[in-house]
């Protein structure tokens, strides 16, 4: 067999979609503007065409894409809902984009054991709808239309975090197509076991450089039996963080507490029609278990607000209210960008432990009032991560300004035992930091597991590890 990598991009592009149109014609696209869908995520400039999109309904349409992608060295780039906020799913030069949106179906559903396996393309928001009325659901909660699989590639959080965990700690097993088109599993149904490496894990978090998942298995939940959310507003971020810090350190085991500043506040205010709260430092808590439980979290956390100076709590007391408040909560990065909607927008995410916020709040406000950027500070201060969306004009000068308080941010989370990331995952727009995070040693192991599993480099090139000179990335 003649070396792919000798013919020309154009040449093994075509030699690609020859083939899938013969095995998968009805789902394969080169039309222009589903290209353009394909051609980035939310929250970053940076976009360019795949060569094609590919729409896959099996894990066998997977496998059949990258035994063939793999056979002529051409990239290949997931897809699911788009909604990362990183540059994951921007494809490199020749891509192929794969889309799984349409692998939606419940694989199997096992309430008496709560745990669940679904294809990699259903979202959590329609499998929370299903499984309604079995009394159970799945709780990480990261805010947009994010499909499980892309929720398990990027180790999705959320709101919700602070008590259910992310997606490392909910995740029992995958299925994941490796490089060469072969099809494995991991993990299992059991809730632990002391065999073999721990593959599972590896692949959530990999941002589809070391694998595509298709299938994952998770662990659910009972819904709870009460529900209860309220807003408190304080005078100053300082006393809105002081509380927040104190709820968990006292063990108050609230469902989310989430902070947003008076410049978010405002954003809100005018984006939701939340009328009724004034632009101030705000916290969100929501409580659940039962209706005893639930009173004794309200009756202390209420306390430790008024003993910070809050102005109050504001009861949701029903469901109605309750989901018009957190759709708030999640709208606020479409909120902020409504101050100024033709300037350029970036979404920080950094996180450190509990007891460091609020020496890392005070210490970016300060570089906001020193940079002259307006930002918007929201976040989930109950596990200590939360974000500074920066905004600045849409011009090279203001793009350096936005990127030099960007690292200043950063920089302060990491000089704090923190993350440059507790969430959106690295992508492009992080790849800076990482060595930094993590040191040259841990990163040379990354590439290591990367070269192993990807020796062609196709799955996502360029994404995750930052590339070493003259070395594989």
């Amino acid at each position: 067999m003649p070396d792919a990598s000798i013919a020309s991009p154009a040449a093994r592009v075509e030699k690609v979609l020859s083939a899938l149109r013969k095995t998968l014609p009805q789902q394969v696209s080169t039309v222009t503007s589903v290209r353009e869908e394909h051609s980035h995520g939310e929250a970053m400039d940076a976009a360019r065409l795949p060569e094609a999109v590919v729409f896959a309904q099996s894990t066998d349409d997977v496998s059949r894409v990258l035994s063939l992608c793999h056979e002529h060295r051409l990239p290949v780039v997931a897809f699911g809902a788009g909604t990362s906020v990183e540059g994951h799913v921007t494809p490199p030069e020749h891509a192929i984009s794969l889309d799984l949106s349409r692998m939606t179906d419940i694989v199997q559903f096992n309430p008496e054991d709560l745990d669940c396996r679904v294809q990699a393309g259903l979202t959590r928001q329609e499998l929370n709808s299903r499984i309604r009325d079995s009394g159970l659901f799945f709780p990480v909660d990261p805010g947009g239309e994010a499909t499980l699989g892309g929720m398990c590639a990027t180790r999705a959080s959320g709101t919700a975090a602070v008590k259910y965990g992310t997606m490392k700690e909910n995740v029992l097993g995958l299925t994941v197509v490796l490089a060469s088109g072969e099809i494995i599993r991991t993990g299992g149904r059991v809730r632990k076991s002391s065999t073999g490496y721990d593959l599972t894990s590896l692949f959530i978090g990999s941002e589809g450089t070391l694998g595509i998942i298709t299938e994952v298995q998770l662990r659910l939940y009972g819904l709870p039996e009460a529900v209860a959310a309220a807003v408190c507003q304080f005078e100053t971020v300082d006393e809105a963080v002081r509380t927040a810090v104190e709820v968990i350190q006292y063990g108050i085991p609230v469902a989310r507490v989430e902070l947003a500043d008076e410049v978010q506040m405002a954003a809100c205010i005018a984006y939701s029609h939340l009328d009724e709260l004034r632009p101030l430092p705000t916290l969100f808590f929501e409580f659940t278990g039962g209706p005893a439980a639930v009173r004794e979290q309200v009756e202390a956390t209420e306390s430790l607000a008024r003993e910070n100076g809050g102005l109050g709590f504001d009861w949701a007391d029903t469901p109605e209210e309750r989901t018009r408040l957190w759709k708030a909560r999640h709208n606020a990065y479409w909120a902020a960008r409504a101050i100024e909607p033709t300037a350029l927008v970036i979404s920080t995410d950094c996180i450190v432990p509990i007891s460091r916020l609020a020496e890392l709040i005070d210490g970016v406000r300060h570089d906001i009032r020193e940079s002259g950027l307006r930002a918007a500070m929201v976040g989930h201060v109950g596990d200590g991560n939360f974000h500074t969306l920066i905004l600045t004009e849409n011009t090279p000068e203001g793009r350096k300004r936005l990127l030099d308080l960007d690292r200043k941010i950063v920089a302060r989370a990491l000089a704090l035992d923190g993350s440059c990331s507790g969430e959106h995952g690295v992508g492009l727009g992080k790849l800076e930091f990482l060595e930094t995070e993590h040191g040259a040693g841990a990163l040379n192991v990354m590439r290591a597991i990367k070269k192993a599993m990807d020796p062609l480099n196709i799955l996502n090139p360029g994404k995750l590890i930052p590339q070493e000179k003259g070395t594989y990335a």
